[in-house]
Parts: C-alpha cells; structure tokens; sequence
C-alpha cells in the first residue's frame, strides 16, 4: 500500500490527444512545478473518441483510446520515478450507452433482457414489459424507417441486438419481440434511470455488492498495490445510497485518499459521518470568489441588471426563479423518474399525476442536492411542509408522499437520488444562464443570491473546514466550471465599479439592442472577461458559448428545440459587438480593469495554495486562463510554453499579461507545502488581521504547527479598484508574530510591525515563512 501524502495535485483531462504516453511527458514539468500528484480524469474505457472519460462503457479494461493496461503502468512508473503520485477520477454512478454495442453488459442486457447476467447492474424499469430507448424521432411512422442488418435491428446511426430466434418477419415486427422498445426522445419514457437528464448515460446500481465488485475489478486492486494514491468519486449523490457506497470503497481502500463530487448549499455541511477526506472543493471555491466581491456593488448592480433584462437577480428574484424552475425541471426533463416514484405510492384521491405533481413541489422546496445524509434529514420535513403552504390542494398526496419517504425504502433511495438532478439542471444548467447579476457568481456550488463573503465569513468557515475536513481537495477551476479563475476574477471587479459598467451598458445597448436581453447581458460581461490586450480571443470560441449559454437557458432557443433564426441573429450582434466600436470600447474597459482582476487571482490563488486542504490546479491555470464552460475548458494546453516559461523563472515576475507571476506564485507556493506538509494539511488555521484605513483590503492568516505556533502567513489584496480610488494602503499596517519572517515569493525579510506598502510592495500577495 502507497505512503506518498497527497499535498497537491494538478488535473489533466485525458483523451487521445493527451493519453498516458503523452501524459508521461509532462512528468518533469509537473514535477519542477511542484505538485505531488498527477490528477488523471477516467482511465477506464469509455465511448470511442470521448473527450471526456465520463462515459464508461467497460469498466474491466483501462482505456484502449488513452494507451491501455500497459501505457497506464508506464505513466505510473514515470511518475514514481520522480517523487510524484496519480490520483484517478472514477464514475460510479452511470454508463455510457449510446452506442450499446461498446458497451457489452447493456448490449447483453437490451438482447437477454431480464435473463441477462448483468439485468441487475443497470437501474431499469422492470416493472414496464420492455425497456423504453428514447432514440426515436418525433415524427409519426418513425418504426418504418426499421433495418435488419447483421443480425441487428437498425434504426439510423442506432445498432441493437436482436433476441434469439426473433428475427423472422418485418422490422416492426422484429421490433415488438425484442425486450426494448425504442419510442420517441420527446415521449417523456424512459425505461432506465438516466445521469440527469442524458438519455445517453444509465444509471448502475452499485449497492448491489456484486456490481460494485465488477465496476471497481481495475481501480480497486491498482490502489491497494500502491499504483493509485487516491480516488475522485463522481456524483456519488446520483446514487441509492451514497453514504453506503463510499463506506464500502473506504472499507477496502482503508489508506486510499478519497474525495466525493457533493455540491454543498451555502449552508450545508459535508456529513461527518462519511469515510472521505472531502469534498472536491466546490464549498471552497464559493469562499474564495465571493471574498474577492465588493459588497458596496450589489444593489447598483442589480439596479443595472433590471434595467437591462427586467430581472434584478437578487435574492428575491433568484428565489422564485429557483423554485419556478426547479418545478418545470421535475414535472417535465425528469418526469420519467418522477412517474417511476409515483408508481410505487399508495393510490390518492388525485390519482398518479397529482402524486407526481407532489413530488415535484417538495423536489422544488428542497435547498439542498439530497437530504437523506444525517446532517440533513431535518430539512426534508420542513421542505414538506413549505411544499403543502404553497400547493395545499394537494395535502392527500403529500402526505402519502411524506408517509413513504418516512418508511425509507424504495421511494426514499429512488426521490433522494433525483432531486439533485433536478437541482443541478434548474440552478446549474438555466438560472445560472438565465440571471447574470455578477456573473461570476454564477458557479458550480454557488449561490448568487450571496453576493459576497466578507473577511469575517470567510474565517470562521475556513477555521471550521480546517477542524472538520483538513485534507479535503480545494479547487478554483475544474472541467465542470462555468468559466476559469481568471475570467471569474476579472468579472469581480465590476461589482467595485458598477457606475462605470451600468452607464457603458446602458451605452452599448442603445447602440446595438441584443436579440434577447439576458444572453446580451451574459455576453457583455463574458467579454469584459476573457478579453485580452492584443486581442488574441478566438471569436470562434466565444460563439460556440454564446450557442451553449443560449441553448442551456432555454429562453429562445434550446436544445431540444433550437430557434436557427434567433441563433442567427445573435451571432450576428455577437459578431457587429466584437467588431464594432462597441468591441473596441469593450476592450478599452478590459484593458483597464484587467490588472485588478490579476491582482484578484494571485489573491485567490494564494488563498487556495495556503489554506487548509489539498488545493488542485487545473491544466493550463498556472498562466492567466481564458476558459469557458466546456468543451472550451478541455481545449490543448501549450505546456511547452509553461515549461519554458518555468525554467527561466528565478526571481518574482511583474505581474502583467505574460502570467508568469501566477506561475511563479504557484511554483513557490507548492514547494512551501512540501516542505511545511504538516503545516498546510492537517495544521491549525489562525485570522490575522491588519489594522489602520486600509484594513478591509487585507485578508490574511497564519497556518500553524503541531504545537500550535505560526509556521507560515499569507496575505492577499482585495477589493483592488477600491483599494486604489482611497489612495492604497497609506498607514495600514500588519502585526507579525514574534519570529523573522521571509517572503517565500520576493526573498525580502519581515519582523515585527510592517506596512502593507512594504509588505506588498512588489507583488499584491505575500507568502511568509520563519527563516
């Protein structure tokens, strides 16, 4: 079993543009720039050419695409060999289906239906005579378009097996004798529970000890001989018992670090009873973007933000866009499951549609992804009754709702594991797409309607993180944010000049009116944020979110449903805005904010870096990073650039848009981690604060040793437009304790009493060890 301490990691997004041997390439870089672990996306084989990983069609066999068995034990020796580890992201709770015949357990399944051996590894509605497939077109008459062909029944770019000994006759026919039943996508019948809403992912039943068995057949035993260091788990929360499932895998991993995909509410705890080390750092990311916000602009900016889309985004708004969506998520993308849960409640007078219109209201009413963890089950009871205020015509059916979940079973495993879906597609996928007060609010795990974190917030939940969860991972981007660090960073800072933005707004507006007002909104200040100085943003890029962004809001267009003739006029607003004065004034704007919102990243970088946790850096985010929303996110990252910019650092960088000051700030950090490692992960975590005009601007703690004394401070800058228009840091100064203090970024030796001036005089951030 492995020793190695995970104390960093960086993230690569493996595909077969970037597999195991190519991966092995970088070791030396991931070693000069200091992490500890290499942070691998799935290994396992996944759908042909995937992207991603996410879509495991055999879970038995390391990815043929990334190298196979072979180049994994290559790029695992590779990395041992220079001090480093790998941490592996595993996806437990679905499987690619969308073409079944790479994925052989569902194609065993479609062709042998319940007398397949692997019947009982998919969730699937047995109740039903056949397993509906949601392939077919919305047209009438879409079964004749039928083939067999090869002993397989075909239907367009579909392949399915066929039954023995039923394929005499037509293909319609040879359809009504297969186990499946493929009905049209928009039918609202689905016969497997699905990932969300993706008909093209079935859920697996891992609380069957032996699918667990044969979906962890590769990853268990590589861990417990030492090649895998520790794992992420992928929404555990989409399954029937997530709690059980990670107590299994910590029962046979007992040294394995473990952390869990759980998106946490503002206010929601990680279950202390789960035999994890964390979360994967969502909870933290909220602290960090919302520290960097200036409280002073929320209420200009939802003035600005109602005068331009007639949607304040505030509290208020946000609370009934919420619940309004989170409604239309449950009664219509995953009613299917709904149905499914109904079927399994006593009759009521309202019969089976109001029973599912009652599990949608309380799905609604619930603020969390799930609320069966201990830390949370009183909440189910007062979402209950805040769904029976708001529908009482509908109290028989919530109390035969309320009944059954009380009874456990069945209906709680299969409610609890759908409500995070619908919270994830109603928040995630169309209010953060719909309502862009701040936009960079609008993140995977954040909460808008909490405009920012105030220093004092920030303490007393990272003190408690550091206590409760000291090893748990801590993120700024992943492959599931909406926008990079760096975008986020740079869009904070409108919130320190609202005036400027409203009035530059209201200007573009009346220049160019967008075709609809809330994605013109979003485009706008997605355009202050990825601008660059020498204009070198790919307009392709930008267009290709615009479409994301438009279609994942399901205003006027969707997927389901795409208006070709609005996309056409937004794309060309897009491209008169990017090509216009209005670009031009844009860019001037970007340029003038862009040093702030560098100032806001190296803060937030170094808060990640010094705090409790294991931070992780996301390929490519060790320079200024421009990413969208995927798959902008997993596009080539020039590593060759990275390393040589890497190999002729040697003192601190001016912080301009070369980046290499966020490069140099990383690099450093993470040596300090490795060589204080008792310190960062598992060490007390201490506010320290600095006083006279300028204190606000200031955010900085001590990191202490086993006995409790300072062993490292870090010191960030924020609010920087703000900090700037009051005339810097004049008289602010910073109480050091007791020991000689060196700046691990510049080399320059504090003790006592300093100024902010001096402390910070040639970087916005400081990282300060005892000499």
């Amino acid at each position: 079993m492995t020793t190695r301490p995970v104390l960093s990691t960086y993230r690569l997004q493996l595909r077969r543009e970037l597999d195991f041997a190519a991966a092995a390439e970088l070791v030396d870089y991931l070693a000069g720039l200091g992490v500890t672990h290499l942070y691998a996306s799935p290994i396992l084989q996944a759908t042909a050419g995937s992207a991603h990983g996410y879509d495991v069609v055999d879970p038995t066999r390391i990815s043929a695409d990334l190298g196979g068995p072979d180049g994994f034990d290559a790029l695992v020796e590779r990395l041992h060999a220079a001090g480093l580890g790998v941490i592996v992201d595993i996806v437990p709770n679905h499987m690619g289906v969308e073409i079944p015949k790479q994925n052989p357990w569902w194609w065993d399944v479609l062709k042998n239906g319940r007398r397949s051996a692997y019947a009982h590894y998919f969730d699937i509605d047995w109740t039903q005579p056949r397993i509906a497939l949601p392939i077919l077109g919305a047209d009438p008459g879409e079964l004749e378009k039928l083939r067999v062909e090869d002993d397989e029944l075909v239907y367009g770019d579909h392949r399915l097996p066929i039954a023995d000994d039923t394929a005499d006759g037509t293909p319609v026919e040879v359809h009504g004798r297969q186990h499946y039943e493929l009905v049209p996508w928009n039918a609202g019948r689905v016969g497997y529970r699905r990932f969300f809403m993706v008909n093209t992912l079935a859920g697996v039943r891992q609380e069957d000890p032996e699918v667990f068995q044969a979906c962890h057949q590769q990853i268990v035993p590589r861990v417990a001989r030492g090649q895998i260091d520790g794992l992420r788990v992928d929404h555990p929360d989409g399954m029937a018992a997530p709690a059980a499932y990670l107590r299994r895998l910590a029962e046979q991993l007992p040294a394995a670090w473990i952390v869990a995909e759980k998106i946490l509410a503002a206010d929601e705890q990680l279950d202390p009873e789960l035999p994890v080390a964390g979360t994967t750092g969502y909870d933290r990311m909220r602290l960090i973007d919302g520290v960097f916000v200036d409280p002073a602009g929320e209420s200009a900016l939802s003035t600005v933000a109602g005068r331009v889309t007639g949607d304040a985004g505030d509290r208020a708004s946000l609370d009934l866009a919420e619940h309004e969506l989170k409604l239309r998520t449950a009664t219509n993308g995953l009613r299917p499951e709904l149905r499914r849960i109904a079927r399994l409640i006593p009759e009521t007078p309202g019969g089976l549609d109001a029973v599912i219109e009652a599990l949608a209201q309380l799905s609604a009413c619930l603020p969390v992804y799930r609320a069966d963890y201990p830390s949370t089950s009183a909440i189910l009871a007062a979402s209950l009754a805040e769904a029976v205020r708001r529908a009482p015509r509908l109290e028989p059916e919530f109390s035969a709702v309320g009944a059954a979940l009380a009874a456990g079973g069945e209906v709680a495993a299969r409610f609890h594991q759908t409500t995070g879906a619908i919270t994830a597609k109603s928040v995630e996928d169309l209010l953060f797409y719909r309502t862009a007060r701040l936009s960079s609010l609008n993140e995977v795990g954040g909460d808008p309607r909490r405009f920012s974190v105030s220093p004092g917030e920030f303490h007393l939940r990272v003190a408690e993180q550091a206590v409760s969860w000291p090893a748990g991972m801590t993120t700024l981007s992943t492959h599931d944010t909406k926008r990079s660090v760096d975008v986020r960073t740079r869009i904070a800072v409108l919130a320190e000049i609202p005036d400027v933005w409203g009035q530059a707004v209201d200007d573009w507006i009346a220049q160019l009116p967008p075709p609809e007002p809330s994605i013109g909104y979003l485009l706008l200040q997605t355009l202050v944020g990825v601008w660059h100085p020498d204009d070198k943003f790919n307009a392709a890029r930008l267009h290709a979110y615009a479409e994301k962004a438009a279609r994942e809001a399901e205003v006027a267009t969707s997927w389901n449903a795409v208006d070709t003739d609005f996309e056409q006029r937004m794309h060309g607003w897009l491209d008169t805005v990017l090509n216009g004065q209005i670009g031009a004034q844009i860019g001037t704007l970007a340029a003038k904010i862009a040093p702030d919102g560098w100032s806001n990243s190296l803060g937030a970088t170094l808060l990640q870096l010094a705090g409790p946790g294991v931070p992780d850096t996301y390929a490519g985010c060790e320079l200024w990073d421009d990413s969208l929303v995927d798959p902008d996110n997993r596009r080539p990252v020039d590593f060759a650039l990275r390393r040589e910019m890497l190999s002729r650092l040697v003192q601190a960088p001016a912080v301009d848009a070369s980046g290499a000051a966020k490069l140099w700030l990383i690099s450093r950090a993470l040596r300090v981690r490795k060589e204080l490692a008792h310190v960062f992960v598992g060490g007390g975590y201490l506010p320290l604060t600095a006083y006279g005009p300028a204190a606000g601007h200031a955010l900085s703690f001590c990191r202490l040793d086993s006995f409790g004394s300072p062993a490292a401070i870090a010191v960030a800058t924020r609010l920087p437009a703000g900090l700037r228009r009051a005339g810097g840091w004049r008289d602010t100064e910073l109480v050091l304790p007791g020991q000689t203090w060196t700046d691990a970024l510049t080399g320059t030796v504090f003790r006592g009493t300093v100024t902010m001036s001096h402390l910070l005089a040639r970087l916005p951030v400081a990282l300060l060890t005892r000499r």
